[in-house]
């Protein structure tokens, strides 16, 4: 759109399937690659990423036209599939049903690039689950802990 001008932001995270640790070192930054490209595919801009062996976080810039449903519909349907046609994990590879979208502003980019730089850091103090519940409590997002973290 002609004379629209945005700067808009999501930091997602989403989990593997049950939480389980199948994000293996020696191939996440081939993942990290392989989502890179369905997220520029889809006209949007991915700022960073990085995760841990059973959840991952994004760093999104967004178009106003973008869905972002549908955005990470397609990320975690892509990935799966590339995962699972490479044989890269015993089983079939999922991610869990649905997932977690924050909205930032300008100011909070540099810290949230940190934040997700140093995963690893990060989660030998916090488990993903406490992660989570806290990003949730910051942004006063209702959820419900029976469902929170189904296998769904």
């Amino acid at each position: 759109m002609a004379n629209t001008y945005t700067q808009l932001y999501f930091h997602i995270v989403f989990a593997v399937k049950g939480r389980q640790n199948h994000i293996s070192r020696k191939w996440k930054a081939e993942l990290y690659q392989y989502i890179t490209g369905v997220i520029s595919n889809k006209d949007q801009k991915l700022m960073i990423i990085n995760g841990m062996p059973d959840h991952l976080h994004l760093l999104i810039g967004t178009k106003p036209n973008c869905n972002l449903s549908a955005l990470v519909r397609d990320i975690k349907a892509n990935s799966s599939k590339w995962i699972n046609e490479k044989r890269l994990v015993a089983g079939k590879f999922e991610w869990q049903t649905g997932f977690g979208a924050f909205t930032l502003g300008q100011s909070q980019i540099p810290k949230v690039v940190n934040y997700i730089r140093n995963q690893e850091e990060h989660h030998k103090k916090q488990t993903f689950q406490e992660e989570y519940i806290d990003f949730l409590n910051a942004y006063k997002i209702d959820f419900n802990n029976e469902y929170l973290f189904t296998e769904g």
